[in-house]
């Protein structure tokens, strides 16, 4: 018999329909009936690629005696962290707090007041390593809330108070400057793994946002040793078993320093993110490899994320099916010895093996290999080894293939539409450009409303009931600004000011500038979420600075300049002490420094030779944070092309920043120069 969960949109929590748990979904309906039957609240936050949350659901959640002591004891709640991130936020932050650690499956114990007393993640069916099992966790709880209820209840609101005592204030309002960005690189220098690339020890996850700092950095100051740590690290990613050598596009991390052994789920936002990264390092470099993983990366998007519906899936699981009916981590992946001769012959396995690092031991598990690059391209005949990618690809693709979450979440999104858009527009791929139109179209017809409100998520073409937070709005924004310099289309400039004209009025605090993650109209929480660091993906506090900062680019409009720049105060604060982990608010802040420049291409038409050649040479510029705008004289697309006439009939550019602009060129090689200055 389904539970509650029959009736969601949401792919996680229909995987829990059928379970014994009688499941609601986050609602007050559920807080209401805790009170009415004087029960605790179970809370269990996951996401469909999640591997433990897959384990933890198996071993007790499809337990049919766990089940019934927890409909017994509690009203339980299942949250898709992917659909509802406020909810996940507050209270992963009391789970950190707490324990100092947190992760997913998160299990926390709330009062029918939704105030949480206990915390924990994964909990096994028996007792392991230390951890208790998780019905003796429930016992437990039960326990202390029948005979301690008022120590309970203390606990609870204690927890809420120092919840409430964490407001972030950052001191004053001012951007960084030299002095905090050097800083911040001398920090990342400091953590850099010099012989693996990346940053730390294992996990290792791909610093997306970091890079994005390294390259703007390198491109405003000319700093080596910031170039170095991104193509370097972009190498060893591209090398490692992170990176899919066969389908192309990113696992979400590896478990190991070398970048070897992967957590395979692959996530839309490190696609996205990583697939933009890449194009941007072969944009300052012309690295080969670098041109190479930004398509085929942008390619795995397209052709294994998309929806019918024009947009982009959240992600594939790590868990597929061995072949004999269970389910296992990176079975889709990974190869053996003996499989490669299946596919290949005697003679062609072995080249793979060598070319793949292959071994008899195995790199994973049972004997098996996730796909490497150790050699460096050049000592194998490549057309050899295509020949043996498309082989190993084609059977692959026979194997059972791993779950899609096919929910379309409005930021990442945003994320895969700028990718698309700059990738296409670099390397001629009118297709890529195509879907990031697509996809922005559908943002606009199903998840904004008559108000440019969003909705967070859809799927299957239905809009889904939670509210869009701050990152929604900001990458929603930046995707659309770069679909903007891309296309000439002033409509998306249109449409990024509706959302970044929601961020200044419902989500920025007037007194201090700082913002927070969800409306001011949103639904209460025991907290009001916001965090100004990189987690994924750019926070939704960085995210929305560099969107307000590129819209007043365009328009010259002082309010979402000083927006932008009260907002970036936060990462003169952090930057120079942690800054790993607001990677975007230093790139940001990079592009304040730069400028950020301002490029009006105009022509006879859009299709005119010299105002494309002008246009590329505008989008290839390295300047931080640059806006580009073409179209013919006079238009009225963007404001950036007001009083822009061609210079002699030809094709002109122009280039502005700081109320400074420079003599108008006709020239492809001016304009370059000027760009890279």
């Amino acid at each position: 018999m389904p539970n509650r969960l029959a009736h969601e949109t949401s792919p996680y929590l229909l995987q829990h329909a059928d379970n014994p748990v009688d499941w609601w979904p986050w609602s007050a309906e559920a807080f209401e009936e805790a009170r009415k039957r004087n029960v605790p609240v179970l809370l269990s936050i996951g996401y469909s690629s999640c591997h433990w949350c897959h384990v933890m659901a198996h071993e007790s959640f499809e337990d049919q005696q766990t089940a019934e002591y927890l409909n017994a004891h509690y009203v339980s709640v299942k949250v898709d962290r992917e659909e509802r991130p406020d909810v996940d936020a507050v209270y992963m932050e009391a789970v950190q707090a707490a324990t100092g650690q947190g992760g997913w499956p998160m299990t926390v114990f709330l009062t029918p007041d939704a105030e949480p007393f206990y915390f924990g993640t994964y909990f096994p069916p028996g007792p392991r390593q230390g951890m208790p099992s998780f019905r003796q966790v429930l016992q437990g709880v039960h326990q202390a809330w029948d005979e301690r209820r008022d120590e309970v209840t203390e606990v609870a609101g204690k927890i809420v108070r120092d919840l409430a005592g964490r407001e972030i204030s950052y001191g004053d309002a001012q951007t960084p400057g030299e002095e905090e960005l050097a800083q911040a690189l001398l920090g990342l220098t400091r953590e850099y793994d010099p012989q693996r690339g990346g940053f730390g020890g294992a996990p290792k996850f791909p610093p997306s946002m970091v890079l994005e700092f390294l390259l703007r950095h390198h491109a405003r100051t000319g700093a080596e040793g910031a170039l170095q740590m991104a193509s370097d690290t972009c190498e060893r990613m591209a090398r490692g078993g992170i990176y899919d050598q066969l389908g192309g596009g990113f696992a979400r991390y590896s478990v190991d320093r070398d970048w070897v052994v992967p957590h395979f789920e692959k996530m839309l936002y490190d696609n996205a993110l990583l697939c933009r990264v890449y194009a941007h390092l072969w944009r300052a470099t012309g690295s080969e490899l670098a041109r190479r993983v930004a398509l085929e990366t942008a390619d795995f998007m397209v052709r294994e994320l998309r929806t019918n519906e024009g947009g982009f899936a959240s992600a594939l699981d790590a868990d597929s099916d061995d072949g004999t009916g269970k389910h296992v981590e990176g079975a889709y992946y990974v190869w053996t010895p003996e499989q490669l001769r299946e596919v290949l012959g005697e003679q062609d396995a072995e080249l793979a093996v060598r070319h793949f690092g292959v071994t008899e031991e195995g790199t994973f598990e049972e004997g098996a290999s996730v796909l490497q690059l150790p050699v460096r391209e050049g000592l194998s005949d490549a057309d050899k080894v295509a020949s043996i990618r498309e082989r190993l690809l084609a059977a692959r693709s026979e194997r059972p293939a791993p779950g899609r979450d096919d929910k379309v979440v409005a930021a990442w999104n945003g994320l895969a539409i700028a990718a698309l858009a700059e990738t296409g527009a670099y390397f001629d791929r009118p297709d890529l450009v195509e879907a990031a139109v697509a996809a922005a179209d559908l943002l606009v017809r199903l998840h904004l409303d008559e108000q440019a409100r969003l909705t967070r998520t859809s799927k299957d073409g239905h809009a889904g009931a939670n509210a869009g937070v701050l990152e929604d709005y900001a990458d929603v924004a930046e995707g659309f600004l770069a679909l903007a310099s891309v296309t000439g289309e002033g409509v998306w400039l249109e449409f990024a000011g509706f959302l970044v004209d929601h961020v200044l009025a419902r989500f920025t605090d007037p007194e201090s500038g700082s913002l927070y993650d969800t409306a001011a109209d949103a639904e209460r929480l025991i907290r009001r979420p916001q965090d100004p660091t990189d987690n994924a993906a750019p926070s939704g506090w960085t995210a929305a600075a560099g969107a307000l900062l590129g819209y007043a680019a365009h328009t010259g409009s002082e309010p979402h300049r000083t927006a932008a720049e009260r907002a970036l105060g936060v990462v003169k604060a952090l930057g120079p002490r942690v800054p790993r982990f607001i990677g975007w608010g230093l790139a940001v802040a990079e592009a304040v420094l730069d400028g950020p420049r301002e490029v009006a291409v105009v022509g006879p038409s859009f299709d005119d030779e010299g105002t494309r050649s002008l246009h590329r040479t505008a989008l290839l510029g390295t300047a931080p944070g640059a806006v580009v705008a073409v179209g013919v004289p006079g238009s009225e697309e963007f404001p950036l092309l007001s009083d822009r006439p061609l210079v002699g009939g030809e094709p002109t550019a122009y280039v502005c920043r700081n109320f400074t602009c420079d003599a108008p060129t006709t020239e492809v090689e001016r304009l370059r120069a000027v760009l890279s200055d």
